[in-house]
């Protein structure tokens, strides 16, 4: 019978180590990030478009008369159809002028349709319920890439000086249709450059090490902080496409400097996983000083010949917090420095001054950026 239980048990420990191997096996590292979203292969990104362009069929809330540029492109408009027309006896309220942009992806094919965005160059006060004309779009080549034209979509509306969200830029879901392939060949390519998004030495040779542990010894090797250079194996140069993609799959942790970013104008702080600081004391107390101005009346007494005499008089008073000093330990993270600085009543306008004050007395261990 122990024989029996203990043939039972062993079996049972046997399928639970294997299931384990099997999960830890596929376990993906802690914070791990896909290369895809970490770093871009050279060369293929998106392409600005630009083009000029008008928007018809407004409801009297186009440019002004005094609008020369959209006068001039309604008279060439109508030239250009075989009809002759003097632009000054033209009334361009129901008409605006825009300029057209663009992003054409990388590999868009002909006849593929992209999205495009009109803003308002004129003194328009709406583009709702227009209609955007054929608009070439051009790349900085000179080239038409595509064209563009179809109905405006705002998402706004404005009315008796009310308006509600921004009625001069537009986007036309799909509005353009490529006509030129901007030519990209990726089968038969010995290498590639990988570009990282946030360039760091300790994040590329993770990267470079993530590819050769998958790929093969020497594939990838790091130029720079944030720049890699991948040697395509003879066997993937005919199917680079699926090489590409089994290199963005991988998973990788990456590695940052420590940071605090500070908007001073909007009162945001912003502060990275790695930022530390080394022991220090800090006190936060508010002074407030209160002046007030206020009139006496001198008033004489009756029959006393004397004149009312007006006098003024200054009251200033002094109103101190009391102040509290907290002691940060060193090589505290970033949780244990914002719970202090809680615990003392500090806003993040105040988070602001105190995180300057911390750097210059050189005890925060990190990269104060203020924007």
């Amino acid at each position: 019978m122990n024989g029996k239980y203990f043939q039972w048990l062993l079996k049972v420990l046997l399928i639970l180590l294997t299931l384990g191997l099997i999960f830890f096996a596929n376990l993906k590292p802690i914070y791990a990030v896909r290369v895809k979203d970490l770093a871009s292969i050279k060369g293929i990104r998106p392409n600005q478009l630009i083009g000029y362009g008008l928007v018809v069929g407004l409801n009297g809330t186009g440019d002004k008369s005094g609008s020369e540029f959209t006068m001039q492109s309604l008279a060439n408009m109508m030239e250009h159809m075989g009809i002759n027309v003097n632009k000054s006896q033209l009334k361009a309220k129901n008409a605006a002028a825009v300029v057209v942009t663009s992003n054409m992806q990388p590999f868009s094919s002909i006849g593929s349709k992209i999205d495009v965005i009109a803003s308002s160059i004129g003194d328009a006060q709406s583009l709702a319920g227009g209609t955007l004309l054929l608009t070439p779009l051009h790349g900085v080549n000179g080239k038409v890439y595509a064209l563009a034209q179809g109905p405006i979509a705002l998402g706004g509306a404005g009315g008796g000086g009310t308006t509600k969200n921004h009625l001069l830029v537009a986007r036309i879901d799909g509005g353009a249709t490529v006509e030129r392939e901007i030519p990209l060949e990726l089968d038969g390519r010995e290498s590639l450059t990988i570009s990282l998004y946030n360039p760091d030495f300790t994040t590329s040779i993770r990267v470079s090490e993530a590819i050769n542990k998958v790929v093969g010894e020497g594939v990838a090797k790091p130029v720079d902080s944030g720049t890699l250079k991948i040697i395509i194996p003879s066997g993937n140069q005919e199917n680079v496409a699926q090489f590409i993609a089994k290199i963005e799959s991988l998973d990788v942790k990456p590695d940052m400097v420590a940071k605090v970013v500070v908007n001073e104008k909007t009162g945001t702080v912003v502060i990275g996983e790695n930022v530390t600081v080394s022991t220090i004391a800090i006190a936060h107390g508010n002074l407030t000083i209160t002046i007030k101005d206020s009139e006496i009346v001198s008033q004489p007494g009756a029959l006393s010949q004397g004149e009312t005499v007006i006098s003024s008089q200054r009251d200033v008073s002094l109103n101190e917090e009391e102040s509290k000093v907290m002691i940060i330990p060193g090589s505290s993270t970033i949780g244990e420095l914002v719970r202090a600085l809680n615990a003392i009543g500090v806003t993040p306008r105040e988070l602001i001054s105190i995180f300057q004050n911390i750097k210059a007395s050189g005890a925060l261990q990190a990269e104060l950026e203020i924007i």
